[in-house]
């Protein structure tokens, strides 16, 4: 493990590099209303996220404000931009948003979701000799700092009975750790979804251990102070369509399964493939999400991740309605 000095040194440069190119790139955003007196969202995203959803399900139209979209390949750079104000609110992890919290990001989560924890799983070739978490003991593991994947990674060796310091993480995004993987330059490869679906499906990859029993399967929307100040009911609107859009693609399955595929760029089976195991239902903040992310703070903690203990209850705000209604 790197020392807690580098970790803040590298927060600190990545966080100044995502500002500097949130100034170039978006120049004309901010939290005012623009030209025609509308507000405007800025909402981040990851890929096969948010926008996918809603645009499949229509959840768009007749919007009162506009919304500048931002893909992000994982959770850790949406976070960074949140923390930038790059962007007013994004889909997070239960680990990256613990991440940020704890670098200082001024960060709420609003909604929250659970889903099947499957598909955030360790990933080796489909030839590897590895066949249990154990075995990944003086193996190389590739994933994102801070992210799901860094998540799984971390739960699953420690529940085999392994320190972190007798596995090699090497911290890559998605695109360069498939490439690692896939090339034998990394022994096995931890993410989540669509990434494990389109892995599977292209061959390229097994699951070794998947995050069923080892993860809440919680994330969530998260949204800046700032944002929740100034603009929340554009938030209260924009996560209910939210909501409103995973009730519809439940009972449209193959629908959704094909426009999340053609949206997103990926192949329809591992659209369809991804989509039915997670099981995705937005839920009420309560008190056992509090609970659950409490003991995602607490074993971050334990493994020397973060340094201080994290008290979650004061980053979620639960004034935040969630239509669950039945049909999810």
């Amino acid at each position: 493990m790197n020392s807690s000095h580098l970790d803040r040194s590298r927060r600190r440069l990545l966080t100044h590099s995502l500002a500097a190119a949130a100034a170039i790139s978006l120049p004309a955003i901010s939290f005012q209303a623009n030209a025609q007196g509308r507000p405007v969202l800025k909402a981040g995203d990851q890929k096969g996220g948010l926008r996918a959803l809603l645009e499949a399900a229509n959840g768009l139209e007749g919007l009162g404000y506009d919304i500048q979209w931002s893909e992000f390949p994982a959770a850790a750079p949406l976070a960074e931009a949140l923390n930038a104000a790059a962007v007013d609110s994004g889909p997070i992890g239960d680990a990256p948003l613990i991440f940020a919290l704890a670098a200082g990001t001024r960060v709420k989560a609003i909604g929250a979701n659970r889903s099947d924890s499957y598909g955030t799983a360790v990933l080796v070739r489909p030839d590897s000799p590895l066949k249990t978490a154990a075995d990944l003991k003086g193996k190389s593991i590739a994933t994102n700092r801070g992210s799901i994947g860094h998540y799984i990674t971390l739960k699953a060796i420690t529940a085999a009975g392994l320190k972190p310091e007798e596995v090699n993480i090497r911290f890559l995004a998605p695109a360069d750790a498939k490439l690692a993987l896939t090339q034998g330059s990394v022994d096995a490869w931890a993410t989540w979804e669509p990434y494990t679906a389109m892995a599977e499906v292209s061959q390229h990859a097994r699951v070794l251990v998947s995050g069923r029993g080892l993860l809440p399967g919680l994330s969530y929307l998260a949204a800046t102070d700032a944002a929740i100040a100034a603009k929340r009911p554009v938030l209260q609107d924009f996560l209910q369509r939210v909501v409103k859009a995973q009730l519809w693609s439940y009972r449209n399955v193959d629908a959704y399964s094909a426009a999340l595929a053609r949206i997103i760029g990926i192949p329809p089976e591992a659209a369809k493939l991804q989509f039915e195991r997670r099981r995705q239902k937005w839920i009420a903040i309560d008190a056992q999400v509090i609970a659950d992310q409490q003991g995602t703070a607490d074993f971050y903690r334990q493994v020397g991740l973060i340094k201080q203990p994290l008290d979650v209850k004061s980053t979620f705000d639960t004034g935040f309605g969630v239509a669950t209604a039945a049909g999810a």
